[in-house]
């Protein structure tokens, strides 16, 4: 059970907590209570599926954030064998903030790559919040180049607010970083597969998400900018972040109905926090089944169908 407790959480986690209660009661006073507690544990299933069944987008933008979210190092320990972390973009430095490497997958070797938030605050420092300079970004390229030299699979896991906007990562160069990423990840002879685990922020999101097989998690979020920023920019209020998350369209189902991703990988009832390991086995099936399919496909018909997937994203509308 997750200890960070969301606003439309809490009626689920009052009734969990009278079952607990129930449970303990039964076990100290040795009272058969099994037919009041099943009731009870069908009963906040039910709230559960009804709460969840109904999220609005902003309350998916929270599910997103969620500090007890399993993130990338929880997916590489739960799904991975015989990880071996990579440092470096052979430039400048390490960023923290872009974790990437070599692993086995199910017995077959790949390169691994994904964001990092940290998981406290001295921790979210170190980790930038998620948030990739250049530095980051010219790793994962370099892992990537090493991932094609060798005919390794790419697996990218995205969970970041954006690109970190300070005026030393412009200085060095974050933009260019950004488009080179874009650039090269469409040429690559390997098969490229990302999931926005959490938060998809803008181009700090796609330098990493240009994949012949896209998926989000049911509760993750994709988008151009952050729903605050997005409100403060067109109303000036950043307060408006709730309706902003809704015209976005920034949701799982959102962007796969608009043709954008391939896939909504389902998450455990009540949200990947409350379940990591059930969540890992559910991504880990997903990912099997999307890397099954793409190795059998010749590469240059791989870089044919990603080439015509990217430019087949967007419609004309009229108002």
């Amino acid at each position: 059970m997750a200890n960070i407790l969301l606003e439309f959480e809490k009626p689920i986690v009052e009734l969990e907590a009278k079952i607990q209660e129930l449970k303990n009661f039964s076990s100290e006073k040795e009272i058969d209570l099994s037919d009041e507690i099943k009731t009870l544990q069908n009963k906040a299933d039910s709230l559960t599926r009804e709460i969840y069944g109904k999220l609005t987008p902003w309350q998916r933008v929270l599910l997103a954030r969620h500090p007890e979210r399993p993130g990338t190092a929880d997916y590489i320990k739960l799904i991975f064998e015989d990880f071996f972390e990579l440092h470096g973009d052979r430039r400048f430095g390490d960023d923290p903030a872009v974790i990437g490497g070599i692993a086995r997958f199910n017995g077959q070797p790949v390169t691994v790559i994904g964001h990092v938030k940290g998981k406290d605050t001295k921790d979210n420092l170190t980790r930038n919040f998620g948030m990739p300079h250049p530095e980051g970004n010219r790793k994962a390229i370099r892992l990537m180049e090493q991932a094609e030299k060798f005919g390794r699979p790419v697996i990218s896991f995205v969970d970041t607010p954006g690109a970190f906007p300070g005026i030393g990562a412009e200085e060095r160069g974050q933009a260019e970083a950004i488009a080179t990423n874009l650039t090269r990840m469409m040429s690559l002879k390997v098969p490229v597969i990302a999931t926005v685990i959490g938060e998809g922020g803008s181009g700090g999101a796609l330098a990493i998400a240009i994949g012949d097989h896209v998926a989000m998690l049911e509760n993750s979020v994709y988008s151009i900018s952050s729903p605050e920023a997005f409100a403060s920019i067109l109303w000036k209020d950043p307060a408006k972040a709730n309706e902003a998350a809704a015209v976005m369209k920034m949701t799982a189902r959102d962007l796969e109905e608009l043709g954008v991703i391939d896939e909504i990988v389902p998450e455990p009832l009540g949200g990947a926090h409350r379940n990591k390991e059930e969540m890992a086995k559910i991504l880990c099936r997903s990912l099997k089944k999307s890397l099954n399919g793409l190795m059998k496909i010749p590469d240059d018909k791989l870089l044919e169908k990603r080439f015509e997937k990217f430019r087949g994203i967007g419609q004309f509308v009229s108002g």
